[in-house]
């Protein structure tokens, strides 16, 4: 039993000598010239969307920070008649909200209705700003798995020659390059489209967070100018 126990550790050791650990470079380069453009590509589609991402993370969170009593602040300026100290309020708050008010209050005076055109057109550019180069990564979430599909057609293309020009009777080991470069693309492609696509559909979430809360002020700004005096 106890010589059998030992043969088994040196057949397990053996075995786990000769095994191969194959890291994310090795991964790359072994998949040949085509696998390493294609994933070249990806990984800068993959900081691009990164960037993207983190960058308006930051300003949709600096977007959506605002002094709670930011509004009744407003509501006792404009109230008391003292225009000039709710502008000063709005133009020392950096936010969407703080502009949207700060325009709504340079019209005051006018018909509600233009008071109101004018605060739309004003949300109308800060949601631009909010959804800045958002769509750039939309696009990567979609070309992402594209590109990497590509690299698997030029990896089976590269296999099926090996065969064509072997009569047929290609090796496995003669295959395995064009197969290697399909399945590592592919890979990298769905890796890349997956991330830019969760990216997205999250500053998607956060952006309307903050139109929202852009829409619920400048409808309480609009109440406060139409209460009876």
């Amino acid at each position: 039993m106890i010589l059998f126990q030992e043969a088994t550790q040196e057949v397990a050791q053996e075995a786990l000598s000769e095994e191969k650990t194959l890291s994310v470079i090795d991964l790359i380069v072994n998949g040949g010239t085509g696998s390493i453009i294609i994933i070249a590509v990806l990984f800068v589609l993959l900081f691009v969307a990164l960037y993207i991402y983190f960058e308006r993370i930051f300003a949709i969170k600096a977007a959506s920070r605002i002094d709670k009593n930011f509004m009744n602040q407003i509501r006792d300026h404009v109230s008391n008649g003292k225009l000039e100290a709710a502008k000063i309020l709005c133009a020392q708050t950096d936010s969407p909200v703080a502009r949207l008010t700060e325009k709504g209050i340079s019209r005051i005076g006018k018909p509600l209705d233009d008071i109101n055109k004018a605060i739309e057109n004003a949300g109308t550019l800060e949601v631009y700003k909010l959804e800045k180069n958002v769509s750039i990564l939309a696009t990567v979430a979609g070309a992402a798995p594209m590109i990497g599909f590509l690299g698997t057609v030029i990896g089976m293309i590269i296999a099926f020659h090996q065969m064509a020009t072997s009569g047929g009777q290609a090796e496995m080991g003669q295959l395995a390059g064009g197969i290697y470069t399909a399945m590592t693309t592919t890979v990298a492609g769905l890796v890349v489209g997956i991330i830019a696509y969760i990216g997205y559909n999250h500053l998607v979430v956060r952006t309307d967070k903050v139109v929202h809360n852009m829409e619920a002020n400048a409808v309480e700004f609009l109440d406060l100018l139409d209460e009876p005096v």
